[in-house]
């Protein structure tokens, strides 16, 4: 099923802030940072064994610069903090206000700023079982724990912008999705893998 990899992806971030909520405050420092550490490790293996794959290391390294110069142009970082202001706005007490815009823009970054999502949008777009988007859910889902006991609600709204977001590339992904040949898509692969 088409978008299946984007409903597991925001319940995963839904249900690690929920869970954040209850019991983050319990979880010891020494805890976070094993978690952090281990999701940290395992992103770099997940990177590695892809961009170990590609063919030519020109395709990834042209593909990261364009995308970090398009990123810089769109502004994507400001807008998000905008976005979040306008929430925190809506939705908190004033008192709240660093917290959340920090929350909701440090875990909208980390959860929709990257080559999974990208990967994972058209791998969930092409109807197969979005492997991608269900790792980087359990991912996401252990971020969102720490991150939901740190900033509190803030937080949990990325899960909207993990819909949003994903939703939106796996739908555009369907297009895409019957244009790549499998050696372009090994080597958007490789890309996302750096």
């Amino acid at each position: 099923m088409r978008g299946l990899g984007t409903i597991i992806n925001t319940a995963t971030v839904l249900a690690g802030g929920g869970l954040g909520l209850l019991i983050g405050n319990r979880i010891p420092d020494r805890i976070r940072v094993i978690i952090v550490q281990v999701i940290g490790l395992v992103t770099i293996a997940i990177g590695l064994r892809d961009v170990m794959n590609t063919d030519n290391m020109v395709f990834p390294l042209v593909g990261m610069v364009l995308g970090a110069i398009i990123g810089e142009l769109l502004r994507i970082e400001d807008r998000l903090e905008q976005l979040g202001e306008i929430l925190r706005r809506k939705f908190t007490k004033p008192e709240s206000e660093s917290k959340f815009v920090t929350g909701f823009v440090t875990a909208t970054l980390l959860f929709c700023v990257g080559p999974l999502t990208i990967l994972g949008a058209i791998e969930d777009a092409s109807g197969k079982i979005p492997q991608l988007y269900i790792i980087k859910g359990t991912l996401d889902g252990f971020m969102m724990i720490i991150f939901s006991a740190l900033y509190g609600v803030g937080a949990i709204f990325s899960a909207a912008s993990v819909f949003f977001i994903q939703g939106s590339l796996t739908l555009f992904g369907t297009s895409l999705d019957t244009l790549l040949t499998d050696r372009m898509r090994l080597e958007l692969f490789s890309a996302g893998g750096i």
